[in-house]
């Protein structure tokens, strides 16, 4: 398993009339978690689509247990459990600035070949960096 946090600072225009993170914005917060636990890494999504493989949100999954609030910096745990093949799935956990878990959430994404449009295996430089966290 593979794990890594970042944080994110509540925007006002994150939240709704209550000052409360607006329920769309949770997808958002979950793609800095994956992006920058990709990061951790040493690699970038960037760098997956110049070696002509895009990875797609093919199912989202919400839990909505406490609301995040304006200014609050938020802590989002992102984690990869399972050793990818042609999919890869991102669990998180989101907790408020007194560490209560307040969101969880799940995405699954594929690999896709840009130039074909088809589904393909996780690239041979991500699953070099990926291996020892599954061995």
């Amino acid at each position: 398993m593979f794990e890594h946090s970042t944080t994110v600072r509540v925007r006002y225009a994150e939240t709704d009339q209550m000052g409360y993170v607006y329920y769309g914005n949770y997808a958002t917060y979950y793609e800095v978690g994956r992006v920058e636990c990709l990061r951790s890494l040493g690699l970038s999504y960037k760098e997956l689509e110049d070696q002509g493989v895009m990875m797609p949100v093919l199912e989202c999954r919400s839990k909505y247990i406490a609301p995040g609030k304006y200014d609050e910096q938020l802590t989002v745990k992102t984690s990869i459990k399972e050793k990818p093949t042609v999919r890869i799935a991102f669990h998180y956990e989101i907790y408020n600035e007194s560490d209560k878990l307040i969101h969880e959430g799940e995405t699954t994404l594929v690999f896709v070949n840009m130039e074909s449009g088809r589904p393909c295996r996780m690239p041979e430089a991500m699953d070099k960096l990926l291996s020892p966290f599954f061995d």
